[in-house]
């Protein structure tokens, strides 16, 4: 037994978490999405996975390059992240006019008010369902002060202190 689509949108809608873009590209190859789905995998090498939908364009350009980037978004964000996601109806190299665009010394699209901005090359992938899942070893780093915006029960959310 298997449950619904539905079913499993609403269950997943109750975990929290970080809004980030993943970008890569440059000039008018420049390719990039919303997602929430990322996450570390090692410190030893330093890698992170992502999943991205097979069917887009950036899914596409990760594949040709080898290398893609991540931004966590700060609490402010959520317009960006709204481009990015296609709700401003932008595609391609244009949903880089949202932002505040310089490139990492790899060359891939770095947002200047991320609050970590990780430059990675891809290690490994694997297709499941509708995602191809990217092992990258992430190459470059740089990180900022700020909160980080967080997506759960479908809305943008703002973490707060505890107490």
């Amino acid at each position: 037994m298997t449950i619904s689509t539905q079913d499993f949108r609403d269950s997943m809608a109750h975990f929290p978490g970080a809004v980030t873009l993943v970008t890569v590209g440059s000039g008018d190859a420049r390719r990039g999405i919303t997602a929430t789905a990322v996450c570390s995998v090692s410190d030893t090498p330093p890698s992170l996975l992502v999943c991205v939908n097979r069917l887009t364009d950036t899914c596409a350009e990760i594949t040709r390059t080898g290398r893609f980037s991540v931004q966590l978004l700060d609490d402010t964000a959520d317009e960006i992240a709204m481009t990015f996601a296609g709700a401003r109806g932008l595609d391609g190299a244009a949903k880089f006019t949202a932002g505040d665009w310089d490139e990492t010394q790899g060359g891939q699209p770095r947002l200047s008010s991320a609050l970590v901005c990780l430059c990675c090359e891809v290690d490994s992938h694997s297709d499941s369902g509708t995602h191809r899942i990217f092992i990258g070893r992430i190459k470059e780093s740089t990180r900022a002060n700020g909160e980080a915006l967080v997506y759960a029960q479908s809305r943008f959310r703002r973490l707060q202190a505890a107490g």
